[in-house]
């Protein structure tokens, strides 16, 4: 993948199946609509992004820096279907940005 600046590459697990992305900050308003777009996964992020379904539930596997997250309903949602750890998130609730740059995530939903 190309490093170049303001290149952020993110690696994406979804059944069985690695995807390689290129992005750019801003390119999507966060983490489910790049899936949403590049991947496809049926039944993603049900809610639109408002942190309230856990349809778009994500598990960090690899990280240099924690994620920029929105600030809405994610510990409840989690919490509510189950997922209890710090490497799962709601993609929803995830900014794209420099931070992400390197990351690793698999698709659970």
């Amino acid at each position: 993948m190309d490093r170049s600046p303001n290149k952020i590459n993110i690696v994406i697990n979804y059944d069985q199946e690695r995807y390689e992305i290129q992005t750019y900050p801003n390119e999507y308003r966060s983490l489910m609509m790049l899936i949403y777009d590049k991947i496809g996964v049926e039944g993603f992020g049900e809610c639109l992004g408002m942190g309230k379904c856990s349809t778009c539930v994500v598990e960090i596997i690899n990280c240099r820096q924690s994620p920029t997250g929105y600030e809405r309903n994610e510990d409840a949602a989690l919490l509510k279907n189950i997922w209890a750890n710090e490497n799962i998130r709601l993609s929803c609730q995830l900014i794209i940005d420099e931070k992400m740059d390197g990351l690793t995530v698999k698709v659970l939903t």
